[in-house]
């Protein structure tokens, strides 16, 4: 009884507040009041702005007519809904750009402004007898497309045609904007090499959330991936490593005669290709050149970048250990991977990079990185002592400041603005320094109260290759980021000056990443979260209507065959000792209403199996507790099998 009344008051509070209001076309303000509507038929992720449910369903006709101006930048908004609603209901969608009295779907640019959508707002009116998307500019009628997408049934995603379904979407009047103007997501393809098509398909998924900002890691000490001219051997030498498969970072090192033929690059046409597709999905895509530190790969390729006697002998990193930890940031490095700041050809080269990055990637920013540089081989280097003396340089941050500052009057010479992880503040940046804050939400404050641009990109809520649950279950990282955490983000901290905060990021770094498939579990949904984060009010997010949605997305995700995460459904593991040192196992889960079964056993529990209830005592001989769970009748956790022997480990920590 105790049990019920605890679902039924949780059910409670995850039951919306209803109200009215009226929002005209002109004249919506960003103060609206707005409306949820938990209809389990309107599940749309990021959650919008308002909206209004209103009686009736949209049938989707066998012929449907979009109608949208013929201007180039709505080309790609008008493909996007002619495959979307044509391959899996088998329906003929066809588009006129003139006015056509019975079309099913109407784009349309607001001739007069509405101040509250902004460049990529909305308005999506559905009836029972057509569709309506207004917005100011294109960007706002690809999203509004998204979300009238994610309000046709799950089948809707499928790649092929799907017989007996009938193509409904519910009558509605969503009014959304963005909360920020950066919604960005970070794909490293410097750990592991991710081809020209993979990096689409990475779009194709961020699109659907509205993500607008793709920051490519293009460079790290695994590897070089885009070409440059008059460098060959970035790509021919740095672009290569030894192909190693298990427990990155502590690797063999790998022999002379091992072939170092994994890897791969991007031509300058690759490169094109991508700015364009991704801004055919209003995608901006921000390349970052990682230095100075993290720069083996560069190393490798022109050794005389470094400040090291010896260089000459480094290799293309292929996860072997190189950095010393056990004393915290900076690292020790085992071997130098930085450029070296005392030397003239670091920024003749460097120029020539930039020069060649800059007319590839129209987006306004660089990222230069500037994060982990170890200070150590610096320190012994008989060139960075000279140049100490001859700049009054007092210690190695202000060495690696000194550095900063001359690659930011190279990035601007080039017409773009420079941007580099939080690190480099240390070196007492100049004001028009834009700072990506990634070591927790302290750095970005700090910038934004000295006056930089920031977007946050804290590991606290952000890291999306950290461990989603527990550590027998993943891939192992030093961290562990639940998707409940990740749903905290808030990319405007109290106190600071919202003007200085152009938004968040989610970032992907891939030591433990392989392949396409494991980057879409290590991203989806904690991606969706941090969507959320950065898109809607943070007056309507709320944890549990969050993840009534997200369960409805796992299901539109399994008919797109697009890989994804179970972990939230996993047990929580918390051990203690009693008063008599007996070990005690506590199970929680991270969302309400699931059942754990166990068994210590050795057999695989079910749901007739005995159920958790309260702390439990593991049999004196037992080795393993087996552990899944339900809801309801259905499993919907992953088998878990856990060591006694970790479990009391853990309890004397």
């Amino acid at each position: 009884m105790k049990n019920t009344l605890y679902l039924l008051f949780l059910s409670l509070l995850s039951i919306p507040v209803f109200g009215q209001y009226a929002i005209s076309n002109t004249e919506a303000t960003t103060e609206t009041v707005a409306i949820v509507n938990n209809a389990p038929d309107i599940a749309i992720i990021p959650e919008p702005v308002s909206v209004i449910k209103s009686e009736g369903y949209f049938i989707l006709p066998s012929n449907v007519v979009i109608q949208a101006p013929a201007t180039p930048e709505l080309k790609q908004v008008v493909a996007f809904l002619q495959e979307r609603l044509s391959i899996p209901t088998g329906s003929y969608v066809a588009e006129v750009s003139t006015p056509a009295a019975g079309s099913t779907i109407n784009l349309i640019l607001n001739e007069k402004t509405n101040s509250a959508l902004g460049k990529e707002g909305y308005q999506l009116t559905v009836t029972p007898n057509h569709i309506t998307i207004k917005a100011n500019k294109p960007a706002g009628l690809f999203y509004g497309a998204q979300s009238l997408i994610q309000l046709f049934p799950k089948e809707i995603e499928s790649k092929e045609a799907v017989e007996n379904i009938e193509w409904k979407a519910p009558c509605v009047e969503i009014t959304d904007y963005p909360r920020v103007g950066w919604r960005g997501l970070m794909f490293d393809v410097a750990r592991h090499f991710f081809t020209k098509a993979e990096v689409k398909q990475y779009i194709d998924a961020m699109v659907r959330y509205k993500y607008n900002i793709l920051h490519l890691h293009l460079t790290d000490d695994e590897g070089w991936r885009i070409e440059i001219k008059g460098l060959p051997k970035l790509t021919e030498i740095g672009a290569w490593n030894v192909k190693k498969i298990g427990e990155f970072g502590n690797f063999f090192p790998p022999a002379a005669d091992e072939p170092r033929n994994y890897g791969g690059f991007y031509t300058q046409d690759d490169i094109r290709e991508l700015v364009q597709y991704a801004k055919d999905r209003f995608v901006d895509i921000m390349p970052e050149i990682d230095v100075p530190g993290h720069s083996l790969a560069a190393i490798a390729s022109y050794p005389e970048l470094s400040c090291t006697p010896g260089a000459e002998n480094y290799r293309v990193r292929s996860g072997e250990r190189i950095m010393d930890w056990s004393r915290g940031a900076p690292p020790i490095a085992l071997v130098d991977n930085t450029l070296c700041p005392a030397n003239e050809k670091v920024y003749s080269f460097l120029d020539t990079v930039i020069t060649q990055v800059a007319q590839l990637f129209p987006f306004e920013y660089i990222h230069m990185g500037g994060d982990e540089a170890p200070f150590n081989f610096w320190e012994k280097s008989d060139s960075i002592k000279a140049l100490m003396k001859k700049e009054g340089l007092k210690n190695m941050h202000q060495v690696q400041g000194y550095f900063e500052k001359r690659v930011q009057k190279i990035v601007e010479s080039k017409g773009k603005k420079f941007m580099g992880w939080d690190e480099i503040l240390d070196g007492d940046m100049p004001q028009n320094t834009s700072v990506m804050s990634w070591r927790g939400m302290k750095y970005g404050i700090e910038a934004a109260k000295r006056k930089h641009e920031v977007v946050m990109s804290p590991t606290t809520y952000a890291y999306l290759d950290y461990m989603q649950a527990d550590v027998i279950t993943e891939p192992k990282v030093y961290a562990s980021l639940r998707l409940s955490k990740s749903y905290e983000f808030d990319p405007i901290p109290a106190g600071v000056d919202k003007k200085y905060i152009k938004g968040g990021q989610a970032n992907l770094w891939t030591e433990q990443v392989y392949n396409i498939r494991q980057a879409e579990y290590m991203t989806w949904p904690r991606g969706m979260a941090i969507a959320e984060s950065v898109w809607s009010p943070i007056e309507k997010k709320n944890w549990n209507n969050f993840f009534n949605r997200v369960e409805q997305h796992f299901k539109r995700l399994d008919v797109a065959e697009t890989k994804y995460a179970p972990s939230v459904y996993d047990p929580i593991f918390s051990v203690s000792r009693s008063a008599d040192k007996q070990l005690m196992i506590e199970l929680s889960t991270e969302v309400p209403g699931l059942d754990i079964y166990y068994s210590f056993d050795n057999s695989f529990p079910d749901r007739f199996y005995p159920k958790y209830t309260e702390k439990l005592s593991p049999p004196k001989d037992a080795t393993t507790l087996k552990v899944i769970t339900y809801k309801g009748k259905q499993p919907v956790g992953r088998m878990l099998a856990m060591p006694v022997d970790e479990l009391s480990r853990r309890s004397r920590k």
